[in-house]
């Protein structure tokens, strides 16, 4: 066994011999001596990783990957929620203290060690744990999340009509308490409250005057929300009622994966073609809808509820707690895919000025589509003659109900409407290729012959068309109960704290903070200021653990509450197990490596704490010429 100050240098593959020792490799012009000698794997230790062909192109794509469907509809919803403009203050401190040091630490852990989530950990071999339980992460929300780029594309489709058909009742799918919510009356405007959550979905009420003159509630339903349970999703009575697959929206899947394929098959020189036009165009399609969006009626109300601040609700835990999940959710840490977007950087690459960019970008997106969103809503309270907040927004009901419904009452919706669905499918397809491509990356470190360009070809098209099978459960009568336990369990907050708290104390306490900084300085030329590094050992894990044991603490059963419907508890069990399939692959890694690892406790923990280097890592390090761009 050779060792070079603390560091194993081992086999590219991490492979070990029959006996589940790990055979070690010397590299003679460090001195190390040799001790059971092994020839190199040339497929795994001699392999030059794939890079970006531009510099640009890693920026681009992780642009492409974090800025998605959440910024257009969940941070819009959340600042709602939660105080408006007060909703900013904890969300910016969070995305200070948290989000942008972890996110530059999975970037530069990938970028360091040229490896993709699961073999980045030979760093830390204790906690190969985590890049399992990532790889989990971002398999279950592969799956899950292309189900609603399939109900975008099936809006898109449905906006090429001289009428859209979600702005008016009398059609097959309405019934008799169809409205659509422009009736007047001479004594009471009528109002009309719109609220629907893929999680939290109630019916519209509609207030109208009796005979005596004061008011009673009648129940009516708004014709876009009828278009969406009746027509789109074909809403089933539960869970336990799965019924068949509906045709429309299951060709709209497989068009999603269709497109997803052909965007990543070729690796990254054909994806970083097409992640320019896939970033991009969403900030064009939003900045038309923002200037349509202002010049509306009523869109300064509006605007002045998002960034007016309710301070009071500041002593609210629970917004803390929304802020912080938020920006998880957006940076998209701990999926697999930041690790292995960096992966693909050359080693001098300048990945501490991508990732500032790249997170301030991220949270200004979501800033900026707060206006686009809130003026449009400002226009809906004016049309109907109520305050913004009595609209009462929750959730992906914002982008299926709620803007369908003010684009239906805009001159020319169906123009606007295909816009705004075709913004909607260039976030949703951009994030999801990555997320692919993300899994692949792993899977391939690991079997380095599924990179060869025709395996590789077949073993995406395997994983596509798998993904797509297992999603077609989504697109059946009671696919949005399926969706919801997927939504709530297998990417959720909690899960998602959990590997942030563990990488950084991975990194901060086992492999070192100032090693790492060490580290980072040989790949960028200059030592980075030291506040990434106290939020890794002190800010970081302590923000984490605090967000989920409190949302462990006010954790409540799912409602789908559109049909007053309590998910029954063995569904329940079923995303739990789904949470923990990912979860407990850290403390259960940790056990198995302590148990069949020989020596005293000790000696075990030193061992698997010591960085295992290959071939490739060592001679990046040490012959990497390239300057800091």
């Amino acid at each position: 066994m050779s060792r070079n100050n603390g560091t194993v240098v081992g086999h590219g593959d991490g492979s070990e011999n029959r006996r589940g020792e790990l055979v070690m490799r010397s590299v003679p012009s460090e001195g190390i001596t040799v001790s059971a000698p092994s020839p190199p794997s040339p497929a795994a230790s001699d392999y030059e990783r794939e890079s970006w062909p531009n510099k640009w192109d890693f920026l681009m794509a992780c642009l492409g990957y974090a800025v998605g469907f959440g910024n257009v509809w969940r941070f819009p919803t959340l600042a709602y929620k939660n105080g408006g403009g007060a909703f900013l203050i904890p969300f910016f401190l969070c995305s200070f203290l948290a989000g942008i040091p972890v996110f530059f630490l999975e970037v530069a852990m990938g970028q360091f060690m040229s490896e993709g989530t699961l073999t980045v950990w030979k760093m830390i071999p204790m906690f190969k744990g985590i890049g399992y339980g990532t790889v989990v992460i971002v398999t279950l929300l592969n799956i899950y999340y292309i189900i609603i780029l399939a109900w975008v594309f099936f809006y898109l489709f449905m906006s090429f009509s001289s009428v859209l058909p979600w702005s008016t009742c009398g059609n097959y799918w309405n019934t008799d308490n169809c409205v659509t919510g422009r009736e007047k009356h001479s004594d009471n405007r009528s109002m009309l409250l719109a609220t629907s959550n893929l999680n939290n979905s109630q019916t519209l009420v509609n207030f109208i005057p009796n005979l005596n003159g004061t008011s009673m509630a009648v129940g009516k339903v708004d014709s876009a929300a009828e278009f969406w349970r009746n027509r789109a999703l074909k809403l089933s009575s539960g869970i336990d009622d799965i019924g068949g697959v509906i045709w429309e929206l299951a060709l709209c899947l497989l068009l999603s994966w269709v497109l997803c394929y052909f965007i990543i098959w070729k690796g990254t020189k054909s994806s970083s073609r097409v992640v320019y036009v896939t970033a991009t165009a969403p900030y064009i399609m939003l900045f038309i809808l923002f200037i349509r969006g202002v010049t509306l009626p009523g869109a300064a109300d509006g605007i002045l509820y998002y960034v007016y601040p309710d301070f009071s609700r500041l002593a609210d835990s629970k917004v803390w707690m929304d802020a912080g999940t938020q920006i998880f959710f957006s940076y998209a840490i701990c999926t697999s895919t930041i690790v292995a977007m960096g992966s693909y950087n050359r080693f001098h690459h300048n990945c501490y000025r991508d990732c500032l960019i790249l997170c301030s970008v991220n949270s200004l997106t979501s800033f900026f589509a707060g206006f686009v969103i809130f003026s449009v809503l400002g226009f809906m309270a004016h049309e109907q003659g109520v305050d913004v907040r009595d609209l009462a927004l929750d959730g992906p009901g914002l982008t299926f109900i709620v803007y369908p419904k003010a684009i239906a009452q805009m001159p020319l919706a169906p123009l606007w409407a295909i816009l705004f669905f075709a913004m909607l499918v260039v976030l949703g397809i951009d994030s999801e290729f990555v997320g692919v491509e993300g899994f692949v990356t792993a899977i391939s470190d690991i079997y380095p012959k599924l990179r060869q360009k025709y395996i590789r070809e077949s073993f995406i098209a395997a994983v596509c068309f798998s993904y797509f099978l297992i999603g077609l459960l989504m697109v059946t009568n009671g696919g949005m109960f399926v969706f919801q336990l997927f939504d709530n369990y297998s990417a959720s907050g909690a899960t998602l704290l959990w590997f942030c708290f563990f990488e950084c104390v991975a990194v901060a306490y086992v492999y070192g903070a100032d090693r790492f900084y060490d580290d980072i300085e040989k790949m960028l030329g200059y030592r980075i200021n030291p506040w990434c590094k106290w939020c890794w050992k002190y800010i970081s894990p302590v923000v984490c653990a605090g967000i989920f044991f409190f949302s462990l603490a006010t954790w409540a059963p799912m409602e789908y509450s559109d049909i007053n419907y309590v998910f029954p508890a063995w569904s329940e069990g079923l995303g739990w197990m789904m949470a923990l399939a990912s979860m407990l692959c850290v403390p259960g890694y940790i056990l198995i490596k302590l148990f069949t690892t020989k020596g005293s406790l000790k000696e075990r923990l030193v061992f698997l704490a010591r960085p295992q280097y290959n071939d490739r890592h060592l001679r990046r390090q040490r012959t990497a010429t390239d300057h800091v761009t």
